[in-house]
């Protein structure tokens, strides 16, 4: 729900355009850093949810370190001031220049995902005179119970070293002497609403750590990664998830070690509700079976309806809530040559028309991030409430 002093804000700005509540963000980082600091985690912020730089800037000044998927994400990292020492650098395929790139830096730990990759670490490090932290990520095989495309944790997807090749790694450290192993690293998918698969992965983990204790090798820290949902269907009830509840339930669960370290990583949970695209109707268009609300925005600005047939909640920002005129309903599209260009079918909406401003809700999490020029488009820009 947008007051009326930022609903004529959006009246002067062309479209599409990203509306980011910065006040928001620090509402619901408050309560990130509130309820991790009972038990003395440590979270670090996942740049591939949203790498705007005034977001990361907000991010960084309460605290949280940060988690990077490519060489441009430490580099944007350091750019928005985070500290070296508070980077990790994970993903399944990380290149020799990303790793050098790191390296230089000295940032806190590679997360590693394979053998090979390993291998050419140690080899990289050496050739730089130093030695690299690493964490391995570890398959728990344990399944997040989401859509498959944003699921990590199994076997048959393409991350982290699976349980049966452990003894063969750990072997090969000791021929990797410019390595120094300080944790484990896990992620089991993102957007998860039911705290229960997280519960699963603490008694995995568990598991696995008894492993390494048995064969007497320490480990500073353990990462349980991310993966936290929000609520895309009321962003206004629910703003921010449960992280009390969240964070509570490793405390419960989750054996840590004396002076082991716990790192968190999360992303769409922090910004996702402070973000907003905001587009305006090109074409109200009606057809035989449905009416469509046509928009300047697309799959360009937003692609996780057309890739992952995500939720979000769609407004008439001119026209007000629905129930204040008779509701249409109408499918909600873009303007990209796509059939898939879809926001979402069968929205009920105040009657539209041409030049009306929509707000495309829960967009501040791999939303602009993952935006493209496809159609030559141009890129979105962003705005901010302050």
């Amino acid at each position: 729900m947008f007051p009326k002093s930022v609903i004529d804000r959006f009246r002067q700005l062309p479209t599409p355009v990203y509306y980011y509540d910065l006040d928001l963000l620090r509402k619901g980082l408050a309560l990130v850093r509130e309820e991790s600091r009972r038990y003395d985690y440590h979270v670090h912020y996942a740049l591939k949810a949203n790498a705007n730089l005034p977001v990361l800037e907000v991010v960084k000044q309460h605290g949280l370190g940060a988690d990077c998927v490519s060489g441009n994400e430490v580099q944007r990292a350091l750019d928005a001031g985070f500290d070296a020492e508070q980077i990790v650098f994970a993903g399944v395929g990380k290149s020799d220049e990303e790793i050098n790139l790191a390296l230089k830096a000295q940032i806190s730990c590679f997360n590693c995902e394979s053998l090979q990759e390993m291998e050419v670490i140690n080899g990289l490090a050496k050739q730089a005179g130093v030695k690299a932290r690493i964490a391995l990520r570890i398959n728990p095989n344990v399944n997040a119970n989401t859509h498959k495309y944003i699921t990590t944790g199994l076997e048959e997807n393409k991350f982290g070293i699976n349980l049966w090749e452990l003894e063969a790694v750990v072997a090969r450290l000791k021929d990797l002497p410019h390595l120094q192993l300080t944790g484990l690293h896990f992620h089991i998918g993102s957007q998860i609403t039911d705290l229960g698969p997280f519960k699963s992965l603490c008694t995995r983990i568990n598991e696995i750590q008894g492993w390494f204790v048995s064969r007497q090798i320490p480990l500073q820290h353990i990462n349980v990664g991310g993966g936290l949902g929000v609520d895309y269907q009321d962003p206004d009830k629910h703003p921010y998830p449960d992280f009390k509840a969240y964070f509570a339930l490793f405390h419960e669960f989750l054996e840590v070690r004396p002076g082991q370290q716990v790192h968190f990583e999360l992303g769409r949970a922090v910004v996702a509700q402070c973000g907003t695209l905001i587009s305006r109707v090109l074409y109200i268009k009606k057809g035989m079976n449905t009416n469509f609300a046509i928009l300047d925005a697309g799959l360009t600005e937003l692609i996780r309806p057309a890739l992952y047939q995500s939720y979000h909640f769609i407004e008439n920002l001119s026209k007000g809530p629905v129930g204040n005129t008779p509701a249409v309903t109408y499918d909600v599209v873009g303007p990209i040559c796509e059939s898939s260009d879809c926001f979402r079918k069968a929205v009920d909406l105040p009657e539209t028309e041409r030049g009306d401003l929509m707000a495309i809700r829960s967009a501040g999490a791999y939303g602009e991030v993952m935006a493209s020029g496809y159609n030559l488009r141009d890129r979105v820009k962003a705005v901010y409430s302050e």
